[in-house]
């Protein structure tokens, strides 16, 4: 496949028609150093900053934190709003530039083969440290004196995800109705499809294609505009979360949600750290690499906020386009890490607060029902409890009515889901760019040997010195 550079435009380099791969290159024509914004005016500090002052009118003014919910909520739809185009524009102009379409199936493949193996790992992990550290025993607490009220609208929604519905979803009524929903594996259903019809096309499908790259490119300026508005929307919705729920929601669940945490650290440091070496870079880096992102998932409690700026740091770090368009949505929902942590700890934890001992034939059940019941959860807030109360539902051995326990503090926990989550796609997207040996190293070689990306993580620019 021949390579081309282009000289002193950083914005974004892709897959071009005709297979050919385009890598754009910082200028060679100026010396001069990369300017450094100061620290105020960085997205990540603007952000950390939200979220503490969004902390402490929570915790000090519960009213006006709760009223600000507005402010998160809007944040989160406008990046929604552009969530399903981002991902079809990206997929097809990516697919359709490809010459061997048989890749498509293989990197799926692969992607897939990794989904199963690291999330079915989070699953057995969280059962394995809810068996030794046992944050409910010795509640005894009986299920019946549970207020279950809460509980019922999970349950209902938990009722509909069956094997079926899951699989029929994925193909959409009509076409719009896909990006209307914002269906994203509808909506990667359709790009793919529409993207093989493209490469299928030849020459004469390339205007089209050419007028979707020049749409995909201004559909990112976009997401860089509405990203300028995520302190606000950090802002109000960690000031919601506290001063709806408060701190000491959080004291009486402690153990929980300390166990939780801590595990899920762990996941990231020592598992995917391990993958991460596999693969030649540091999982610390990506961390530093992706710290705005992060902080952004933190403060609205969804991996789904941070998903258009993921798919374009990926494409920034020398993974091709088409593997980011395959692997960071499916992801979202085959991939998540942190929710499959959270199903089979927080279902023990229940188990063991109401007093039921699980055989292990108990618990084996618990787990596949797990393994088939994560799949397909979206990376939205809350989506995490819908999936536990769907595995509670088929597991009799567990009261479904002790989740009445764990609603209080779910929301703390879904900002460790989220960004386990988010951090896990981001190690599966450039482990199967490495497996497919497209990787871009001297791209790959900036951000993770050298270190060559500002305090937000952006690639150096056109004013960059090339040495």
């Amino acid at each position: 496949m021949a390579a081309r550079a282009i000289e002193g435009d950083d914005r974004r380099w892709g897959w071009a028609g005709h297979g050919e791969q385009i890598i754009i290159t910082p200028s060679a024509s100026t010396g001069s150093p990369a300017r450094t914004k100061p620290v105020y005016a960085q997205l990540y500090a603007q952000v950390l900053l939200a979220i503490t002052v969004g902390g402490l009118i929570g915790h000090f003014a519960p009213e006006t934190g709760v009223a600000m919910k507005p402010l998160g909520d809007a944040f989160i739809r406008l990046v929604k709003m552009i969530i399903a185009p981002v991902i079809f524009l990206t997929i097809v102009t990516g697919i359709a530039g490809m010459r061997d379409l048989g890749s498509v199936g293989r990197v799926a493949g692969k992607a897939f083969a990794y989904f199963l193996c690291f999330s079915s790992l989070a699953l057995v992990v969280g059962l394995i440290v809810a068996n030794l550290v046992q944050p409910g025993h010795g509640m005894n607490i009986d299920p019946a004196s549970l207020e279950t009220g809460a509980v019922n609208d999970y349950v209902s929604k938990a009722k509909d995800q069956t094997i079926t519905a899951f699989l029929m979803g994925i193909i959409p009524e009509t076409m719009l109705g896909a990006f209307v929903d914002g269906n994203l594996l509808q909506v990667l259903f359709i790009a793919i499809s529409f993207g093989i019809a493209l490469a299928m096309g030849g020459a004469a499908a390339q205007p089209v294609v050419k007028l979707l790259e020049a749409v995909g490119a201004a559909m990112f300026t976009l997401v860089a505009i509405f990203m300028r508005a995520a302190p606000i929307g950090a802002l109000g919705a960690f000031a919601f979360t506290i001063g709806k729920y408060g701190i000491d929601s959080i004291a009486n669940l402690a153990a929980l949600v300390a166990t939780f945490y801590l595990t899920s650290i762990l996941f990231v440091v020592v598992v995917l750290g391990l993958v991460a070496r596999g693969a030649g870079f540091s999982i610390f880096t990506l961390i530093r690499y992706l710290k705005a992102e992060l902080l952004l998932v933190l403060g609205t409690s969804s991996s789904e906020s941070a998903l258009p700026s993921l798919m374009d740091k990926m494409e920034r770090a020398g993974c091709p386009r088409p593997i980011v368009g395959l692997v960071v949505p499916t992801g979202y929902s085959f991939n998540l890490d942190g929710t499959n942590i959270y199903m089979t700890l927080a279902a023990l934890f229940i188990a063991q607060a109401t007093g039921i001992e699980l055989s292990l034939a108990d618990q084996l059940l618990l787990l596949g029902v797990a393994m088939l019941s994560s799949k397909g959860a979206a990376g939205v807030t809350g989506a995490g409890f819908i999936t536990l109360a769907a595995t509670l539902s088929i597991v009799p051995s567990v009261p479904i009515a002790g989740m009445a326990l764990i609603l209080g503090i779910d929301r703390f926990m879904s900002e460790c889901r989220a960004l386990t989550n988010f951090i896990g796609n981001a190690v599966a997207t450039i482990v199967v760019s490495r497996w497919e040996r497209g990787i871009d190293e001297a791209r790959f070689a900036a951000v993770f040997t050298n270190h060559q990306f500002g305090p937000d993580g952006t690639t150096p620019g056109p004013e960059a010195d090339p040495d």
